[in-house]
């Protein structure tokens, strides 16, 4: 059995718009309703636990409802941080489950293939992330703004979600690092010495941050319709 959590508990600041992100328009739908629909069709993934916020939760619950989104199982509220958040929806994973996949609702456009592929490598390996190879120069920088060294691009990957893991070792990862302020689930089960496959993902699964990110959002979407 496999437990997929949205995380869509943060507050979007940066994005400055009037509602929280996984309810910003993208079209004519909300930004969650993508990655819901997504992963309530695909046949790997048995329940969907959703973390909101406090502000978020009545529309989200609403957004579940009017789009009949069956697999998912309950909403939770979020924490402080993102990991706490993510935590919190762990909580709630099925007792019977061997996996859990994590996806920031921030993302909404994973497909059925990626999905799949991140779930076989978990399978294999115990954890899986997707990710894209970065296109730009990447360069370290000093205090005061000076280049300390340019980082070999052939190393570098642009991690994304959906990331997938055997639920005793994400749970045992998340016991043990609460405490640290990580942005990726992965960088926790890195601290337990545990090695982590990429899969190569989509560069169209971008992550909503800033009003720049949503017009090329609402560009996507429009040329997938």
């Amino acid at each position: 059995m496999l437990s997929a959590i949205i995380v869509a508990a943060g507050q979007g600041k940066r994005l400055k718009a009037a509602v929280s992100k996984p309810l910003v328009k993208i079209g004519k739908i909300p930004a969650i309703a993508y990655s819901l629909s997504a992963l309530n069709k695909h046949p790997g993934i048995d329940e969907i636990i959703v973390v909101v916020n406090v502000k978020n939760h009545q529309a989200v619950s609403r957004i579940i409802k009017d789009y009949s989104f069956k697999k998912v199982k309950s909403l939770v509220l979020g924490g402080k941080l993102r990991q706490d958040s993510v935590y919190n929806g762990l909580k709630k994973v099925n007792s019977n489950s061997d996996w859990v996949l994590i996806h920031d609702s921030a993302r909404p456009f994973i497909d059925r293939k990626s999905i799949t592929e991140v779930i076989l490598a978990a399978k294999k390996t115990g954890a899986a992330i997707l990710g894209v190879p970065v296109k730009a120069t990447i360069k370290s920088i000093k205090s005061g703004g000076l280049v300390d060294r340019t980082l070999n691009r052939a190393n570098l990957w642009e991690i994304q979600t959906p990331q997938v893991f055997k639920k005793e070792l994400i749970f045992r990862a998340y016991k043990e690092y609460s405490k640290m302020n990580v942005t990726d689930d992965a960088s926790l089960v890195e601290k337990l010495g545990k090695k982590v496959k990429i899969v190569s993902g989509s560069y169209e699964n971008i992550k909503i941050t800033t009003k720049e990110d949503l017009l090329f959002a609402r560009a996507i979407a429009g040329r997938n319709r």
